[in-house]
């Protein structure tokens, strides 16, 4: 793995064990932030546009999806019974509040299922890092979005080499250690994210990608505690 392609294997394996992770996900992800994590959602669900179509790019379990109030929204992900919990537990909540049924699509950030310019925003959490092909998936969201589109990503923060450093100490023995005793298992499936984490580039590194892959009025801020970065940029 570098800081742009996942290789093959390593993607299919990664693709396992997330899977793996479903039944911990929320629990585990709220520790491994300081609880923080709620809030840097709702964050993210007040950049999103106030009408419109709205897709997420790895939704997972729905953990996102369940918190966008109204809006038409579409949600991906690459692993079937991630759609599945996904859609029982978003479409559940919608229901309650009135909104329209969320849609729920099978695939990768790298081919989307879906015809150019029809969304009013991209928005993928704790999920880029994950993506295959970085460079391709955004290209991919680029193509989808309307002119004046946006997106947003979500994902651990890296200011330098050494801020790096901190955050891999964390997740492999603060994080590790809590997921070793919640899945009741050495080798537990969360071992993945960290190396996923390892090798995702800095705060910096992303923020020159987007431009690079033609994003305008592109922001990378870190926000606090430090452990995390929220991307925007927009499609002219």
């Amino acid at each position: 793995m570098d800081t742009e392609i996942i290789g093959e294997s390593d993607w299919k394996e990664l693709q396992r064990n997330l899977e793996a992770t479903i039944p911990v996900y929320d629990r585990i992800n709220n520790f491994a932030t300081l609880g923080q994590v709620k809030r840097w959602r709702s964050r993210a669900e007040n950049l999103l546009p106030k009408e419109g179509h709205i897709l997420e790019i790895g939704c997972g379990p729905g953990s996102f999806a369940e918190t966008v109030k109204g809006r038409r929204l579409f949600c991906l992900d690459p692993i079937p019974e991630m759609l599945r919990i996904a859609e029982t537990r978003v479409n559940k909540r919608r229901k309650e509040l009135g909104y329209s049924m969320a849609e729920f699509h099978i695939g990768t950030a790298e081919k989307l299922p879906f015809e150019d310019n029809c969304f009013d925003a991209v928005c993928t959490l704790f999920s880029f890092r994950d993506w295959f092909d970085k460079r391709k998936g955004l290209s991919e969201a680029k193509r989808v979005l309307k002119p004046g589109g946006l997106i947003i990503i979500v994902d651990p923060a890296k200011i330098n080499s050494f801020h790096g450093f901190l955050g891999l100490i964390w997740m492999k023995y603060w994080v590790g250690s809590y997921a070793r005793l919640i899945c009741k298992q050495k080798e537990h499936p969360w071992k993945w994210l960290t190396k996923t984490y390892v090798s995702f580039g800095t705060t910096k590194k992303y923020t020159k990608m987007l431009k690079e892959e033609g994003f305008e009025d592109v922001k990378g801020k870190i926000i606090f505690p430090g452990m995390a970065t929220i991307w925007t940029g927009k499609v002219s």
